[in-house]
């Protein structure tokens, strides 16, 4: 059976989440990082010194409003309009343009292109790849990238895993992660119109601790 998303009970998990980490995003500083682990991994460079960028998912905006600060001319697009509003409390100030949208409707409709489109643990995770990677490729210039990192897929356990809001009691409002090997995700890229594509798993700072899937592509 396929995911069945339900963007209204989506909407409604992430603005929880979004008030939960309230303080942590309205205390945010700037900083670009591809890993769950500070200063552990790549940074910005894979982006490939874009002159204009869209961030997917914009959990604190740290990543986003870091690169405001280096010149990007930066968007963000996020399903929860608690978050966005956080957002443009925290970050508004620097030019930074924050969207309250779904991802797949956003990308459908707009008609700006970007140099490059990235996910940090963000929409990338949680929408069909399918769907989304060729709307992906509409919105990015000639030769722009696409750069998207999380946890990699526990093995065995490939394509849409659903996860539960909160614990496992009260009303079943829940949403899908996407979780390939680096082949998959290889493949699912190349077959959406992307060149020079690497997807790898970088290893924790500490032997045995979760690491990290960065997937990069350029558009053809």
């Amino acid at each position: 059976m396929p995911a069945r998303h339900d963007i209204a009970a989506e909407r409604e998990l992430w603005d929880a989440y979004a008030e939960s980490t309230k303080d942590k995003a309205l205390e945010a500083d700037p900083v670009f990082c591809w890993t769950q682990y500070a200063g552990h991994g790549p940074g910005p460079e894979l982006l490939r010194a874009p002159a204009t960028a869209l961030e997917i998912g914009c959990g604190t905006g740290r990543a986003l409003a870091f690169l405001q600060g280096q010149g990007v001319k930066v968007r963000g697009v996020d399903l929860s309009p608690v978050a966005v509003k956080h957002l443009t409390e925290r970050w508004g100030a620097t030019g930074a343009e924050f969207v309250c949208a779904e991802v797949l409707e956003h990308l459908a409709s707009s008609t700006e292109t970007y140099d490059a489109v990235y996910s940090i643990f963000g929409a990338v995770w949680f929408t069909d790849p399918v769907k989304l990677l060729p709307l992906i490729v509409e919105r990015l210039n000639p030769g722009g990238t696409l750069v998207f990192s999380h946890p990699p897929a526990i093995p065995g356990a490939y394509g849409p895993q659903g996860m539960y809001k909160g614990g496992f009691a009260g009303r079943a409002t829940f949403t899908y992660r996407y979780s390939y090997t680096p082949r998959k995700w290889s493949a699912l890229l190349a077959r959406s119109g992307f060149r020079e594509v690497e997807a790898r798993v970088l290893g924790a700072p500490e032997e045995g601790h979760i690491g990290t899937l960065i997937v990069r592509g350029v558009k053809r």
